[in-house]
């Protein structure tokens, strides 16, 4: 049996739909295409287990529909994978409708924190064979095509059909051995498609993931808590396995890892050691996602000297009752000291912000706005990302979004929870007012004060080029909130 592992084409006036490997959604005018980690380890897996796969990213690639649909019916698959979210959730049931026209007798598995949250809407809105819960989706998938041929059962929170009825098995479990992960197949998966990363400065480059997904996962924003109530990690050493391959096999001068959080404490401290040891630290730029009350004098320190060269870390709010509310478990205090020691040691700092909080008003907003201004053009920030709040199924933000009634589109009107545009009704802000504060963050690069720190920063070409890139982008979002 063939497999595929697909994103079909999502073109939308609103811009390119950045699906792949994202805790949130949003469409962007100006794209830098992430490379899909947990789909790549699905496609490696099977074609380790003896399966003809194949890797379709129509989204990366630009595909139109027409060739898309063209390119299915040519490779036949028997069963394909499709990860989806919730602004895209509906079109992907029309295009999974398409897809049983052209190949009847293909099966289609569909994934995601949505398909989590709310599987058996799928299998009632859709000709979806299996609905896959829970952030594990590579092993499962695994699992439901050796289930096709005949060989084991079904795995557990697997929803599926049988005997005209939808049925499933049970809650999903976490207990796989992300020790036994081999690594990616990167030419399987297309990886030079996602080679125009923004915030990485070191070519070429490639993801990797230590650990699903963050040892918090108590934000009550975050999309991913739904996939991974736990966290687990890969051991340090084999995560610098896997770095040492993609050094020796394609000269890699970037890693970034996409856990939510990068593991922290002992294990960070073991993983440091094993980079300066092992001479990593010398061959490559190493950054990740990190929360603010992980870091300290020291641990910042290690960190510089292991190769780590940015830590992409969340401000969310400049409003300490915002924080609270959402869970965060962080200070403003903490925020600023974690930039201040960070950018001692010589670490980039990239801040994600967020406004339209149902309970924040005006001046909370602005408030958020001038801490981002004041870390951004004080050199204690080096990049940040301003967003729409959205409560996406299945995160305790949604549930109470719908319990206090402040949505301003029905609770399935799916297609508007893609961060361009608010969907929950701001304290004293209008939706347009919300938007332009978006744009307004985002003007932050164009303030005097950061763009003076930036050309002071500029040591080499590959630090003028990434300036360069980044002015684009700053025009992209720019773009992407303008009212």
């Amino acid at each position: 049996m063939k497999a595929m592992v697909c994103f079909p084409p999502l073109i939308s006036e609103k811009g390119v739909a950045l699906l792949t490997q994202n805790r949130q959604f949003q469409y962007f005018s100006n794209p830098s295409y992430i490379f899909p980690v947990i789909p790549a380890y699905a496609a490696t897996m099977l074609k380790e287990s003896g399966f003809e796969v194949s890797w379709l990213d129509a989204i990366a690639s630009k595909m139109s529909y027409p060739d898309f649909y063209s390119e299915l019916s040519r490779q036949k698959p028997g069963i394909m994978l499709l990860e989806t979210k919730t602004p895209v959730v509906k079109r992907h049931w029309k295009i999974i409708e398409e897809i049983k026209k052209i190949l009847p007798e293909t099966k289609i598995a569909i994934c995601g924190d949505h398909i989590t949250a709310l599987p058996e809407e799928t299998m009632l809105n859709s000709q979806a064979d299996f609905a896959i819960t829970g952030g594990d989706f590579d092993f499962s998938f695994l699992e439901i095509c050796r289930f096709l041929e005949g060989k084991g059962e079904l795995p557990p929170g697997v929803w599926h059909r049988k005997g005209g009825k939808i049925v499933n098995t049970g809650n999903f479990k976490l207990n796989h051995d992300l020790n036994s992960l081999p690594f990616i197949d990167r030419e399987l998966t297309r990886h030079e498609l996602y080679n125009l990363e923004y915030n990485l400065k070191g070519k070429p480059f490639e993801y990797i993931m230590a650990g699903r997904d963050c040892p918090y996962h108590k934000c009550r924003f975050c999309s991913w808590t739904t996939l991974f109530p736990a966290f687990r990690a890969r051991k340090p050493e084999n995560v610098l396995d896997e770095i040492g391959f993609l050094i020796e096999k394609y000269k890699v001068r970037e890693i970034f890892d996409d856990s939510g959080t990068f593991p922290p404490g002992k294990w960070l401290e073991d993983f440091c050691n094993g980079m300066i040891e092992r001479g990593y630290n010398k061959k490559i730029f190493f950054s990740c996602n990190m929360r603010v009350d992980y870091l300290n004098r020291e641990n910042v320190v290690l960190m510089k000297k292991a190769g780590f060269r940015l830590l992409k870390a969340g401000l969310e709010s400049g409003n300490q009752k915002t924080l609270d509310r959402l869970d965060k478990g962080t200070t403003i205090e903490q925020i600023e000291n974690a930039c201040l020691i960070a950018k001692k040691a010589g670490l980039e700092i990239h801040l994600t912000v967020m406004v339209g909080y149902p309970w924040e008003t005006k001046e909370d907003a602005e408030r958020t706005y001038a801490l981002t201004k004041k870390l951004m053009t004080k050199g204690l920030a080096d990049i940040m990302q301003a967003t729409v709040i959205i409560p996406y199924p299945g995160t305790p933000l949604y549930k109470e979004a719908v319990e206090e009634g402040w949505l301003l589109v029905g609770r399935d009107d799916y297609e508007q929870f893609d961060m361009g545009r608010p969907i929950l009704k701001a304290k004293d802000m209008s939706s347009e007012e919300v938007t332009a504060m978006c744009g307004k963050i985002y003007g932050i690069f164009l303030e005097p004060g950061y763009i003076l720190h930036t050309f002071l920063s500029i040591r080499s070409f590959a630090d003028l080029a990434f300036a360069t890139r980044g002015v684009k982008a700053v025009f992209g979002h720019l773009l992407d909130f303008k009212s």
